[in-house]
């Protein structure tokens, strides 16, 4: 009995002495991605760390209901890998777009990872109806300034559904008095969050008991802030060049009606696919445009797609 034991004892420091050297290998490379990628699955509990917060404002962690709801979130877009992956690599392509308008309003760098639960980054449509990588209501959108009608949607312009996004951000915040409770209203409204608040008689976020979604708004929010912004810790392994990147395009600025955008597009060397993709908000095959108003279209420069 002691030989055996003795014998599985050894065997087991080889198994160990074996993983040490494994964890200690390199990052992955263009050699050994794939080798990786088939061998490196293991499933963790996870750690919540106890410095968490949404635009600089603590999430009361020693709290065990926050603590739960916390470790859930973490867990759930941690092990969601292809979701995980993909958010990042839009990430690289949108972010660069967006950081920068939140910073002009003075609207918190976390706020950017609200669009990411809200829409995945993409132009998502909601049963409900909102749409765009911000999910704006068309009753918001054009209180707002936005044209939202069958030939020109601009909640699909990505510029300008962050500006609206933005306002609508500044409106809460000063109505509620903090940017946690303001994230929780893009999703449940001012005056839904301002009514739980008042009859529960409460005054933050994480006292208030809400529908799952509104509940779990501000925990996924910051379970994407933390994965994202840690890619290595969560066991996410990729390349700069699995990422994906913005095609640099430049304005075209029209006054008039177009009747045929599949010939617009041809007059600058690409297809009608191509030129919808980088202006999602022309909802239609052609530009009503009856009011002469100046739109700017987005062209795409030359080199990066074969056009047949």
């Amino acid at each position: 009995m002691k030989i055996v034991q003795k014998v599985l004892a050894f065997v087991g420091l080889l198994s160990l002495s074996a993983l040490f050297i494994y964890a200690l290998q390199d990052a992955p490379t263009d050699e050994n991605f794939e080798k990786k990628l088939i061998n490196d699955y293991n499933v963790y509990a996870l750690q919540v760390p106890d410095d968490l917060n949404f635009a600089g404002e603590p999430m009361p962690l020693k709290n065990p209901d926050i603590l739960e709801r916390m470790d859930r979130e973490l867990l759930v877009n941690t092990y969601w890998q292809s979701n995980g992956l993909l958010m990042f690599k839009r990430a690289k392509k949108y972010f660069p777009i967006i950081e920068p308008i939140l910073k002009k309003h003075g609207i918190p760098d976390d706020f950017k990872y609200l669009a990411v639960i809200e829409s995945g980054l993409t132009n998502a449509v909601s049963p409900a109806g909102a749409r765009g990588v911000w999910q704006i209501m068309k009753v918001t959108g054009r209180e707002n300034g936005l044209e939202v009608n069958d030939n020109v949607d601009e909640r699909y312009h990505l510029e300008k559904a962050t500006e609206v996004a933005c306002k609508y951000l500044l409106r809460s915040k000063r109505k509620l008095g903090s940017w946690t409770l303001a994230a929780a209203a893009y999703n449940a409204g001012v005056a839904g969050v301002s009514r739980k608040l008042k009859e529960q008689n409460v005054s933050n976020y994480y006292d208030l008991l809400l529908i799952e979604e509104t509940g779990r708004y501000i925990f996924r929010i910051v379970a994407l802030k933390e994965i994202l912004s840690n890619p290595a810790k969560y066991g996410f392994n990729f390349r700069d060049k699995d990422l994906y990147n913005n095609v640099p395009t430049y304005k075209v600025a029209v006054d008039t009606a177009i009747t045929n955008f599949p010939k617009f597009a041809e007059g600058f060397g690409i297809n009608y696919k191509i030129l919808k993709l980088h202006n999602p908000w022309l909802r239609e095959s052609h530009l009503n445009n009856k009011s002469k108003k100046l739109y700017t279209i987005d062209i795409p420069k030359k080199g990066y797609y074969d056009v047949q």
